[in-house]
This record gives C-alpha cells, sequence and structure tokens, in this order.
C-alpha cells in the first residue's frame, strides 16, 4: 500500500491479510467493466443521436413557422389589394360627382342645397379614403411637375410643354394607390417632354 504522506509502498506484514483472488473472477470483472464501458459509450452515442435529431427538428420547425408567417402576410396583402382594386373604381366615382357638382355650381339649381350635396360627396370621399389608410393603402403623390416614376406611374400619353421638366407628369387622368411597397393601382399620367 502507498502511504500518502511519504508514498512509500508497504506490504503487510501478515500474509493473512493477502487476499487471493480467483482468476475466473477477475477476468468476469474485467468483462464488466468493458461491457459498462461499452453500454456507457452507446449511450452517449444515443444521447448524441438524440440531440442531434432535436436540433435538426428544432430548426426545421422554426423554418416552418418563419414560412408561414410570411406565407399568411403575402396572403393577407394580396387580398387587400384585390378588394381595394374594387372599391378604387368607387372612388373614382365619388370623385367624378365631386368635379360634375362643382362644375354646375350656379347652373339654376339651389345653392344651398348644392352646397349641401358637394359637402356630402366630400364627406364621403374622406371617410373612403379613411377606411383605406386603415389597412395601409395610400395614394400614390403624383401631381403637375412630379418625376415620372415607372414603378408607380403609367404614362398614356406625351406633351411637349416648356413649364415642365424632361419626363415630369404633365396631367393625372387616374389617381394611383399603394399598399406598403406594393403597387394596387398605377397612376395614370401625361408625361412632359
Amino acid at each position: 500500500m502507498l502511504d500518502d504522506e511519504n508514498d512509500v509502498l508497504e506490504f503487510p506484514e501478515d500474509t493473512d491479510e493477502i487476499e487471493e483472488l480467483d482468476p475466473e473472477e477477475v477476468f468476469e470483472e474485467v468483462d464488466a467493466e468493458e461491457k459498462a464501458d461499452d453500454k456507457s459509450s452507446d449511450d452517449a452515442a444515443k444521447i448524441r443521436e438524440l440531440e442531434d435529431r432535436y436540433v435538426r427538428l428544432f430548426a426545421e420547425y422554426d423554418n416552418f413557422r418563419k414560412r408561414t408567417t410570411k406565407e399568411k402576410e403575402d396572403l393577407y396583402a394580396s387580398a387587400v389589394v384585390e378588394v381595394t382594386k374594387q372599391w378604387l373604381s368607387v372612388l373614382d366615382n365619388i370623385d367624378r360627382a365631386i368635379d360634375a357638382a362643382k362644375a354646375q355650381q350656379g347652373d339654376g339649381i339651389d345653392e344651398g342645397a348644392e352646397d349641401k350635396m358637394l359637402q356630402g360627396l366630400e364627406l364621403i370621399k374622406k371617410q373612403a379614403q379613411d377606411v383605406l389608410a386603415k389597412i395601409d393603402v395610400t395614394e400614390i403623390e403624383c401631381e403637375r411637375g412630379t418625376k415620372f416614376d415607372p414603378n408607380l406611374h403609367e404614362a398614356v400619353m406625351h406633351t411637349e410643354d416648356d413649364s415642365l421638366g424632361e419626363n415630369e407628369i404633365a396631367q393625372v387622368f387616374q389617381k394611383g394607390f399603394i399598399l406598403k411597397d406594393r403597387v394596387v393601382r398605377h397612376a395614370v399620367v401625361q408625361v412632359a417632354n
């Protein structure tokens, strides 16, 4: 035995203390230890395999969740675009009615009734614009002198106008609308020079 303090090997004086070992028992103990080591290494390999499977499954689920969220957002945006397209013709007709009422002012119609009709139409237009704003649909800003952008505008006519620069909008025929970064309807315009 080793003495902890001096690290000297001591032998027992009494030989009765020495235990006789049966070689069969020693081999069985060694085999049992090797089997335990094999089993623990098999268990460790299984644990690593399960951890790897778990990490892969988690990554697949995370990708699935992100993909479905994006698909849901795209589906919502497409639905809003389709519904908005249908409502834009109503909004256009309201604009035409307001313009016609303004043009008819003073043509023998009672001015008080005419003003009330015009105010009513403008309130309806404002309400329609508010509804579109709530679903993030906004009008594309374009007026006379605005630079033509083919991503937002559709040119249907060309004119020469010295008061405007090259590729500037001369006239807007139909308003355009955009949903966040997606064009719902291009603005229909006349381009100068």
